[in-house]
């Protein structure tokens, strides 16, 4: 009786792998090729180009994070434009995506392009310099010459001249040649500037997360509180946290400009300074200083700079009644080298609805045909001209700029002809509103500052990165890597000694270096001696 043989399972069937084109990467490789593109150093020189490049739209357009007043009237002044520039975050240009991808685009490119090179570096700095070629007469800068010395004593010599000049020997030389190096700091100065930059790149991302900027406009005779409420502008880091404020307040005291007379632009403020009464602390003694450009106050972690000033008009309003409804200083933005400034004052309190005024500041003026104009930056002969409007401003209702009027519900007044009510007011005048609405009084004038306030953390970093990177940099340039090599060997009855020399960065001249060597290791001229035994070396060939 036969058995059937035992069937056998086919084998599952295995599919088959998708074959490759030529020049196909897998994304392994397609990631390891990207990552090789983006830390090369071509790339790095091209994201930098391109961080400079949108840099420029910052320093163009006004930033609402640097002055946001001096932005909204911008924005004010170019409607079609504005919308455009919103969605391209154009007015915070810092802070956008596109300027931030290319600034992490950056310090991944360099960290991945600086760290590989950081450890080429190290391994540069411990090299032993290579060994001697086998034909030193074929370097650019060489020469040889004959002596009776043993060739022993001719290497010894040369490497206690080699080392008594700071190069470092070979230690493996052996045989009939002396290898020597210097200029290993120069690989030290590409070591330190590299990571330097890293060092920058860190501070400044760090000031830009835990640090903070803002503004704000004093007049003087007021005081200041270090509080965000007392910001007409702020724009905190990311990782800012309040309690990192200093808790310090200071009043602006006096104001003083000096004014210089140009023949292009005529009179400007050449110099100008604020004096200021703070404190550290509520409990801290009180101290002054001179706030001036570019001379900052100190107070803990937080700058105080002064970058800009104008007038504030002194303008009291009364309602129909006598009742005072606004009395104090109005600030006005300079609009043009004359000082001639624009200001906005929002009267919400008055019993007969809100007021606004809106016109100009002549710090000191002169009647054209009719019409004030700016003769001198000075507040030598002031006048203020207004137009008022009343009814809904949406000052309850919207949050407005300090320099913005909502006009749109809002009448202005007019003069009997039909003309819109203009309040031109000297020092001291004032002037009675139609329908009862009570006064307007030109007060005074008082000079305000534009204060900028700034903590940023790692800046002490970002000096000594760039003080390190500077003197890097110096040593890369300065410094020359040269080699040097000695063979001494014995042939027919004298020394034969070749000295060559090879300056590694290119360009440097090491005539000098050769000549200094051999007039070091030639004690001696070829001796009677040495030339017999070659003149008989001769007859006998021949």
């Amino acid at each position: 009786m036969s058995t059937a043989p035992p069937e056998v399972p086919e084998a599952p069937e295995v599919p088959e792998a998708p074959e490759r084109r030529a020049g196909e990467l897998s994304p392994r490789e397609l990631g390891r090729w990207l990552w090789r593109q983006l830390t090369s150093m071509r790339t790095a020189l091209i994201l930098l180009l391109m961080l400079a490049l949108a840099a420029v739209p910052g320093s163009v357009i006004p930033q609402e994070g640097v002055d946001s007043v001096k932005t909204a009237r911008w924005q004010d002044a170019h409607p079609t434009l504005t919308p455009i520039y919103e969605k391209l975050s154009l007015f915070s240009v810092y802070d956008s995506p596109w300027f931030s991808a290319i600034y992490l685009l950056l310090m991944v490119s360099l960290v991945g392009c600086i760290i590989p090179r950081t450890f080429v570096y190290l391994r540069a700095i411990r090299a032993a310099p290579p060994a001697a070629p086998r034909n030193l007469g074929r370097l650019p800068d060489h020469t040889s010459y004959e002596t009776d010395e043993s060739a022993g004593d001719v290497l010894e010599r040369a490497r206690a001249a080699l080392k008594e000049r700071g190069y470092r020997l070979r230690p493996d030389d052996g045989g009939d040649a002396v290898s020597a190096e210097r200029g290993y700091l120069r690989e030290v100065g590409n070591l330190i500037f590299h990571l330097s930059v890293v060092v920058v790149l860190v501070a400044f991302a760090m000031g830009g997360l835990f640090g903070f900027r803002g503004g704000a406009i004093i007049v003087q005779g007021t005081t200041f509180t270090n509080t965000l409420t007392q910001y007409d502008d702020f724009e905190p880091g990311q990782l800012f946290s309040a309690g990192r404020m200093d808790p310090f307040t200071f009043s602006f005291d006096d104001f003083d400009v000096e004014w210089q007379n140009t023949p292009r632009r005529g009179v400007l403020a050449r110099a100008f300074k604020a004096g200021l009464t703070y404190r550290e602390s509520p409990d801290a003694p009180e101290k002054t200083y001179d706030l001036r450009v570019n001379h900052p106050l100190s107070v803990g972690d937080t700058d105080v700079f002064l970058i800009g000033h104008g007038y504030a008009p002194m303008i009291t309003v009364k309602d129909g009644n006598g009742q005072e409804v606004f009395s104090g200083p109005v600030p006005f933005l300079p609009q043009d080298p004359t000082f001639l400034s624009f200001g906005v004052l929002k009267v919400p309190d008055s019993p007969t609805g809100e007021i606004g005024l809106e016109g100009l500041f002549y710090p000191t003026f002169q009647l054209v045909d009719g019409n004030p104009v700016t003769i001198y930056p000075n507040d030598a002969n002031p006048l203020i001209s207004m137009q008022v409007y009343t009814g809904d401003l949406g000052l309850e209702t919207s949050a407005q700029s300090v320099y913005d009027l909502d006009k749109t519900n809002a009448e202005q007044l007019l003069t009997a002809e039909g003309k819109p009510l203009r309040l031109d007011l000297e020092l001291g005048e004032s002037a009675t509103l139609p329908d009862g609405l009570g006064t307007v009084t030109f007060d005074g004038v008082r000079p305000w500052t534009r204060i900028q306030f700034s903590q940023t953390p790692g800046k002490e970093a970002a000096l000594v990165g760039v003080v390190l990177a500077l003197v890097g940099l110096l040593g890369s340039l300065f410094i020359r890597p040269r080699r040097v090599w000695v063979r001494a060997r014995r042939e027919g009855g004298v020394t034969m000694v070749e000295v060559a020399a090879l300056d590694r960065s290119g360009g440097g001249d090491v005539v000098p270096v050769l000549e200094e060597l051999v007039d070091g290791l030639r004690t001696d001229a070829p001796t009677s001696k040495a030339r017999d035994a070659r003149e008989d070396e001769g007859r006998t060939d021949t």
